[in-house]
């Protein structure tokens, strides 16, 4: 990247900074760089400033000059060539009857392991190269139902193996960070991540087994939201660990991703992990939206997390001053919370390798037309995958179903041990949510996987089933964007939106990336 462009971005955030949130007399924009939210797309169209297809041809034209161009953030893997005419009939339905829903005309970056029947679903992998599923996965379906539009897949970690960095064999290269070039989006749902972050849709759907929504969205900035094990459908996500993955939003705001929660969250009679949802899902999760949802809060710090002796002094800095914030707007911080498990169960004792039984569940629902068919064919011929997955896919093929299996075993007894524990810790000192860095280091260099990651999200949040989400708390070295995890009770995603979205609100930290600034060419 050239020092004028550096120059440039610089000029261009400088200058857009100061715009209103909504389009005013001037006609809409794309505000910050492309941060328009769910509101101000539905006010500009409501007011009829803009129509669909002009925002979506927008957010075009933002793929087209930022995604293998310029910055060449490699986010993106197919463009949807029917989302124009997705947008004019939107348009047309707007004009003749109003909004079809709560997500109408909103375009929305989709990971490449979501199910989609009008495009390839691919999970980063050449082994799946042209699978064009039979329906929708269940979230996408909802989200298309709500008037949202599909319109890109994003890359990902192949087949979301890696917590670390966004590199498949589907299409070369890794995906860049908007924020600092040289350096990783975390993964596996990096290119959602970058993509949001950068404004080349509105909101975006990651999947995450052990970080991968909740990472990602650290590392650029986001919002991120993983729900309770049962809370969300899995049906039609390719599996890593089927017992494990979770799919979810990833947005600018707390308020956006919370609105992309409420239409995909709930039962969904595909998917069985969804029946404990019965009776537990909201009515609403907007209404849990409050400007006041930290006053009367208590909140306990698990320090065990991030230790100083294994934290960057900057993320510790930006954590305190989370610790601070959240006090002064009425929370009380109960430090020093101590979980015991976490210092007596391994990491590696709360999961187990069950990729292949769970991909060769998914593979036979693709049907006749499915390029492969079982896990082998991915392993056969050699070349089908990337080089950096392939000691986990063969540690995979040695694995016994999890039936059979005693490491699944362990895993699901330390799970619940741990479940158990966290809820003791919680009640004994009468906690509505555990927080603590989602990452205790910066985003590291493209191609580091030696220096410390500090990824915080896998320790609790999967291995117990409860939500977590994370939302911005800052910038570490000025730059390099940090996140603050948030950790309840099973079902207590009201109580985790309502402490994030009044942290968010008190302290305003996301802003958007320098090195996808505005367009020339829009207003």
């Amino acid at each position: 990247m050239t020092r004028g462009f550096v120059a440039a971005a610089v000029l261009a955030l400088v200058a857009f900074v100061s715009e209103p949130d909504v389009a005013g007399a001037g006609g809409f924009r794309l505000l910050w760089g492309g941060e328009a939210t769910v509101a101000d797309i539905h006010a500009a169209l409501q007011a009829k400033q803009m129509t669909c297809r002009q925002l979506v041809q927008m957010y075009l034209d933002r793929i087209e000059a930022y995604d293998k161009k310029g910055p060449t953030l490699n986010a993106i893997v197919v463009v949807n060539p029917n989302a124009l005419a997705t947008a004019d009939d939107l348009d047309a339905r707007l004009a003749r009857s109003g909004m079809v829903g709560p997500l109408h005309c909103v375009p929305v970056i989709v990971k490449d392991n979501y199910d989609t029947a009008d495009l390839p679903t691919t999970a980063g992998s050449l082994s799946l190269k042209g699978s064009i599923p039979p329906r929708d996965a269940f979230q996408v379906r909802k989200i298309r139902e709500a008037g949202g539009i599909v319109l890109v897949k994003s890359h990902m970690a192949e087949y979301a193996w890696s917590p670390f960095e966004t590199v498949g064999s589907i299409i070369p290269g890794y995906t860049r960070n908007p924020y600092a070039l040289d350096r990783v989006t975390a993964g596996s749902s990096g290119g959602t991540a970058a993509a949001v972050a950068a404004s080349f849709g509105a909101v975006g759907l990651g999947t995450d087994t052990g970080n991968s929504i909740r990472g990602p969205s650290s590392h650029t900035a986001l919002a991120g939201i993983r729900s309770t094990m049962g809370l969300t459908s899995r049906d039609g996500i390719v599996p890593l660990f089927l017992n494990r993955d979770i799919g979810g939003p990833m947005a600018r705001t707390v308020a956006d991703a919370v609105k992309v929660f409420d239409v995909i969250a709930g039962h969904d009679p595909n998917d069985p992990v969804t029946t404990a949802a019965g009776g537990k899902r909201a009515d609403s999760y907007l209404k849990f939206l409050d400007r006041d949802g930290l006053k009367g809060a208590r909140i306990g710090v698990v320090r065990q997390l991030f230790a100083a002796s294994d934290t960057d002094p900057d993320v510790l800095k930006l954590m305190e001053g989370s610790l601070r914030d959240m006090k002064a707007q009425g929370a009380e911080i109960v430090d020093g919370v101590q979980i015991a498990e976490i210092d007596q169960i391994p990491l590696p004792q709360l999961f187990c390798n069950r990729f292949k039984h769970d991909v060769n569940a998914y593979l036979a629902r693709l049907g006749p037309n499915a390029p492969i068919k079982k896990f082998e064919d991915i392993m056969t011929p050699p070349g089908r995958f990337h080089p950096s997955i392939e000691k986990r896919m063969v540690d995979a093929d040695a694995e016994p179903p999890p039936d059979q299996n005693p490491k699944c075993q362990t895993a699901e007894q330390n799970g619940r041990r741990l479940a158990e524990g966290v809820l003791r810790a919680m009640d004994a000192a009468k906690l509505d949510a555990l927080v603590y860095p989602s990452w205790n280091y910066p985003p590291r260099l493209i191609g580091d996987l030696n220096t410390p990651h500090g990824n915080n999200s896998n320790r609790l949040s999967p291995p117990t089933g409860f939500p977590a989400l994370t939302v911005p708390m800052g910038f570490a070295r000025g730059t390099l964007p940090a996140g603050l995890q948030i950790l309840g009770r099973p079902w207590s995603e009201p109580t985790l939106i309502k402490i994030a979205y009044a942290y968010e609100q008190a302290t305003r930290h996301r802003r958007p990336p320098a090195s996808t600034p505005p367009l020339p060419d829009q207003p």
